[in-house]
């Protein structure tokens, strides 16, 4: 069993917060806004990030630097999941530009954070999929992007905790390649008007 903190409590912190319980781990949330009024109770993101062994950062991608450069003293030598995406938003709002072009902000994390040892991964698909994954008519992949060999293995093994096959894992390389990963999300909003509502992620056929 692993003690996890998600920093963030919108759909994606309880996707994620909800699979990983059943899966057994202990799960700490963390908020901007905490509160003990919820069905599971919200702390501050600093007693969340320094009570646990692995941090995801569930967090909005534009202000998720500045936020987590903030608790850089309780991420130190953590594994940091970064799920989240750094975009402008169209008036539907749907992705329409990137913050970080020619980038990414796992590799903002990371050049902020040099201590943390940051992961790239969960991003390409609706909330719904990361802890269901065979929910879609075909596997999604998950990928993942990040310097520490062995941050990268823990996280396939909670990525294999919430229903992930091996198979439908592709370990891309350092943190850089978090680029085009990220670059997905400009898609989204083309992909709903052609598709609908429907949930649906990254897949690559081989």
């Amino acid at each position: 069993m692993t003690t996890i903190a998600i920093l963030g409590s919108g759909a994606v912190a309880r996707t994620l917060s909800g699979g990983l319980r059943r899966a057994g781990h202990e799960l700490i949330v963390g908020s901007r806004a905490p509160r003990q009024n919820a069905a599971v109770p919200v702390i501050g993101l600093r007693e969340a990030a320094g009570s646990a062994e692995v941090v995801i950062n569930a967090m909005p991608g534009p202000v998720s630097v500045e936020v987590l450069t903030g608790l850089a003293a309780e991420l130190a030598g953590k594994v940091l999941v970064d799920v989240a995406n750094a975009t402008e938003s169209d008036e539907r709002g749907f992705a329409s530009a990137l913050l970080y072009p020619g980038g990414s902000l796992a590799e903002e994390i990371q050049r902020a954070l040099p201590e943390v040892r940051v992961v790239k991964t969960l991003n390409t698909m609706h909330e719904s999929i990361m802890a269901q994954p065979d929910r879609p008519a075909q596997p999604p992949t998950a990928f993942l992007s990040g310097n520490d060999a062995d941050a990268k293995k823990a996280v396939g093994g909670l990525l294999a905790d919430l229903g992930w096959a091996a198979e439908w894992i592709i370990d891309l390389g350092g943190v850089e390649t978090a680029r085009v990963p990220e670059a997905f999300m400009l898609m989204v909003g083309d992909l709903v008007r052609a598709l609908g509502p429907v949930p649906f992620g990254m897949a690559i056929a081989r």
